[in-house]
């Protein structure tokens, strides 16, 4: 979640959202998000809302998060009303280090919202976690909570890559925390790489891509490095004490993992994710991609329903003083138009290996759909039966390609 949040019209003091918007909700699907914004320490790349102990003045301001989130639950059930989603289908937990509140904390919110909501037969309940914020009793007790799914952050195997990164576990450890969740029955293990880090090597690349198919993980992520404004890594490449990222050197080891994962068993699904079976694939990312609706709870957290999208303000303190007033912590939301919304349809579903189908696009986009394919940047059987299908080299030039097809 980016620390740096978008304008936008005033939330209602209680939330409320427009009787359209609660009529669709759920209409594609319904998912909860909960960000937990602490973390033991900073990485130098980071630019989530994540707070430290040190940025929060001594303390994490741990005690009482969870009965803020499960306050801000309980508004939504307010503000849905008697509209409410039939169920819901996914909720993941994320940050920060969401593995820094207790197993029994983390128990409670999902408690709270099957009490609310009712969570489906088959829900998909994730968690992230840093390797070394877990331990093999704590990751017993988030399966035995409920939770079936787990996105560990290992980033890379080599060690000066985690120092340039500011990572705190050794990659040995990520390693062994994927035994973990495995031997404790979590149905899905996913792995998180960045790559085009400066100073790693193709070789260090290829190890970390060996080592997350050993480990026997049935989902892999694999984003290439963003340099944001304001953290440490951007200040240290200002100060040319490293290099910035090559494109090229990303685009190889975007082919890299590619060849890797394939040849392993695995299939690309979305631009940056790779999974061994569909049973495998992220159902609360896809949600995002599909345009479903979610709510989402935490500082800072987005929720989109029905074609409204907000976010909360960010301080985990101005959350809980709002909370505790009975009001809104929205700080700003949009109502999307329908012309918005196609927008965004395109950009996301794209990315999708399912692809977009034709009959979304205008006749300028048809047109410049007609280009991509002509280039090699789409594929020409799908194209044929109507879906808009990145090839191999249109993921590589995935951002361009959804630009010729919104002129």
């Amino acid at each position: 979640m980016p620390g740096v949040l978008p304008e936008g019209e005033p939330v209602p003091v209680d939330g409320s959202l427009p009787d359209a918007a609660r009529a669709a909700v759920g209409a594609r699907g319904f998912g909860v998000y909960v960000h937990v914004p602490f973390c033991a320490s900073r990485c130098g790349y980071c630019d989530f809302n994540t707070y430290t102990p040190g940025e929060l003045g001594g303390s994490t301001d741990q005690d009482g998060y969870v009965d803020q989130v499960l306050a801000e639950l309980a508004l939504a059930g307010r503000v849905l009303g008697d509209r409410p989603p039939a169920r819901v289908d996914t909720v993941f937990v994320g940050g920060g280090t969401p593995t820094l509140l207790p197993a029994d904390d983390l128990a409670r919110i999902l408690d709270g919202i099957d009490r609310l909501w009712g969570l489906a037969g088959d829900v998909e309940v994730t968690t992230e976690a840093n390797p070394e914020s877990v331990t093999r009793e704590s990751l017993k007790e988030l399966r035995a909570a409920g939770y079936n799914r787990i996105s560990l952050g290992m980033q890379s195997t080599a060690a000066g890559v985690l120092a340039i990164l500011d990572r705190r576990h050794t990659a040995g450890r990520a390693l062994q925390a994927v035994g973990e969740a495995r031997e404790v029955g979590f149905d899905h293990v996913n792995l998180d790489l960045i790559y085009g880090t400066p100073g790693e090597t193709a070789d260090d690349f290829a190890g970390s891509l060996a080592a997350v198919i050993d480990a026997g993980v049935d989902h892999v992520s694999a984003y290439a490095l963003i340099v944001e404004d304001g953290t440490r890594l951007a200040a240290r490449m200002r100060r040319g004490e490293l290099p910035y990222p090559d494109d090229d050197v990303a685009a190889d080891r975007y082919l890299a993992a590619e060849q890797a994962l394939s040849g392993a068993g695995f299939s690309w699904y979305e631009v940056s994710n790779w999974a061994r079976t569909p049973a495998a694939r992220c159902r609360h990312n896809l949600l995002y991609w599909a345009g479903g609706d979610w709510w989402g709870l935490g500082p800072g957290a987005h929720s989109h329903v029905g074609g409204v999208r907000w976010w909360n303000v960010k301080h985990p303190a101005t959350y809980a003083a709002r909370l505790g007033a009975g009001t809104s912590p929205g700080q700003a939301r949009e109502l999307l138009s329908a012309v918005e919304q196609r927008v965004e349809d395109v950009m996301l579903r794209l990315r999708l290996s399912a692809g977009l189908p034709l009959t979304v696009l205008d006749d300028p986009g048809r047109a410049g759909a007609d280009r991509a394919r002509d280039a090699g940047l789409l594929d020409g059987a799908a194209y044929d039966s109507g879906q808009a299908v990145l090839t191999l080299r249109g993921r590589l030039l995935a951002d361009a390609v959804v630009r010729d097809l919104l002129p």
